[in-house]
């Protein structure tokens, strides 16, 4: 009960944000970068295992933008020029120009590298289809649902070889669903294709939308958890959920990622509390409202410490070892 976790990105350090411009610019070879992505890799973990966390991630340390990093390792995709994302973030946006298909596995060989650093567990993080979709220009398939529906039979495959090699939870991030509710059936069909005849634990997250209108449907996406933002709308949109009753298990995000601001523990712990007025303690996760890449380092370990301190005294309160 009230496990800790993360969303998925952590920051970048600055060696390897050189790195990465320096290979961009064929200063270094691909063999060195994937070596100083290794060496984040691991401090990333130790990061989250100095902190306490109960349930790690990879950090995402050889990701750029998460869609465009699927694409490129994607038959059926092209990449075109910058399009701007949000503020000053901007990210190379992919075009369908064929049909898509995934030659060999994308992920495993990080998640595997990353588990052999640590005895805790460390989620498989993937895209999922529908905002693979929604991210990219579509110049290939008739509409929408026929290209949303080919990734999902694609992204499927990774879930599958994921699960093979070890991976215990499996998260497929759909941050798209929640700007087009008016096609969450489209969504569900797609997850039910990625999630089909997997036994790990898997969970979608879902961030920064109005769920007022997408509740309760989206109870019907095929997974086990759903991972939601809270702390940043100051959990304006927890009322929402309680009727009708949730049904699955619920990661809540207690820490606004988008503020440089430490929050305080008792803060955090209150968080915590009204999470739980909503939810059954026996179902809830407890973690930041979405990836920390845009914080520093020092930043998103800070704000770490104090959720799991939060959770700790939260649970001495409810008994729970």
């Amino acid at each position: 009960m009230l496990q800790t976790t993360t969303v998925g990105s952590f920051p970048k350090p600055a060696y390897l944000v050189k790195a990465r411009n320096e290979f961009a610019s064929g200063k270094i070879s691909e063999e060195k970068l994937s070596q100083l992505e290794k060496k984040a890799t691991e401090e990333c973990i130790r990061l989250q295992e100095r902190v306490g966390l109960d349930i790690l991630v990879h950090g995402e340390m050889e990701r750029g933008d998460m869609v465009t990093y699927f694409a490129e390792r994607m038959k059926g995709f092209g990449i075109s020029g910058l399009v701007r994302s949000y503020g000053n973030r901007f990210y190379r946006k992919p075009v369908v120009r064929g049909e898509v298909k995934r030659e060999k596995p994308i992920t495993v060989k990080t998640f595997q590298y990353a588990q052999s650093l640590t005895e805790k567990p460390v989620k498989g993080m993937l895209t999922g289809s529908y905002t693979m979709c929604d991210w990219s220009f579509n110049e290939y398939y008739p509409d929408r649902r026929e290209l949303v529906l080919a990734l999902a039979k694609e992204i499927h495959k990774e879930v599958v070889d994921l699960e093979k090699a070890g991976a215990e939870y499996i998260q497929i991030d759909e941050p798209a669903i929640s700007t087009r509710p008016d096609e969450i059936e489209l969504a569900i069909e797609a997850m039910k294709i990625v999630t089909d005849g997997i036994g790990a634990k898997t969970i979608s997250h879902i961030c920064y939308g109005d769920f007022r209108i997408m509740y309760p449907r989206i109870l019907d996406l095929a997974v086990d958890q759903l991972d939601l933002e809270f702390a940043n709308s100051d959990f304006s949109n927890l009322e929402i959920f309680k009727h009708p009753k949730f049904t699955k298990e619920i990661a809540v995000g207690v820490l606004d990622v988008h503020s440089h601001i430490i929050e305080k523990k008792d803060e955090v712990k209150e968080n915590i509390r009204k999470a739980l007025r909503a939810f059954p303690v026996q179902k809830v996760y407890i973690d930041p409202d979405c990836g920390l890449k845009t914080r520093t380092p020092e930043e998103a370990e800070e704000k770490l410490k104090v959720m799991v301190e939060a959770v700790i005294e939260i649970k001495e309160e409810l008994g729970i070892e």
